[in-house]
């Protein structure tokens, strides 16, 4: 799957905040990258992230405007 049917599943998903399983896909990485990184310094991913405890949540709107997702004029999708 390509970037951009990554980006579309997500900006259709529905849910309000994403997974490092999640976003790991379209960054092409593992989730524990994310995960460690999140800890260690969350600024260097580039997008916003949320720890709660252990858990890492990203808002799903900010990462999608992070990558450069810009809804098609239909609505049922977007570009890179």
């Amino acid at each position: 799957m390509n970037r951009g049917d990554l980006l579309a599943r997500i900006a259709e998903g529905g849910k309000e905040m994403l997974s490092p399983a999640d976003v790991a896909p379209v960054l092409g990485c593992n989730p524990y990258a994310i995960n460690v990184a999140a800890r260690a310094n969350p600024a260097a991913l580039g997008f916003p992230v949320c720890r709660i405890g252990n858990r890492v949540k990203i808002p799903r709107r900010a990462f999608l405007r992070w990558a450069g997702w810009e809804p098609r004029e239909q609505g049922t999708g977007g570009t890179q």
